[in-house]
């Protein structure tokens, strides 16, 4: 697993200071029929607004 995660949505409510994720878990899903090929093709599932 990851040592560290960042994400640069300060919007979300597991974001920290210097972007830094601190959520427990992170889940990661894509948007289409297909198998991903590009970042732009998948959506973080753990965003929650603050």
């Amino acid at each position: 697993m990851a040592k560290d995660v960042m994400c640069a949505v300060n919007s979300c409510t597991y974001w920290a200071e210097e972007n830094k994720c601190n959520a427990e878990s992170i889940f990661v899903a894509y948007h289409s029929s297909k198998e991903p090929k590009h970042s732009e093709e998948t959506d973080c599932k753990t965003f929650e607004s603050k």
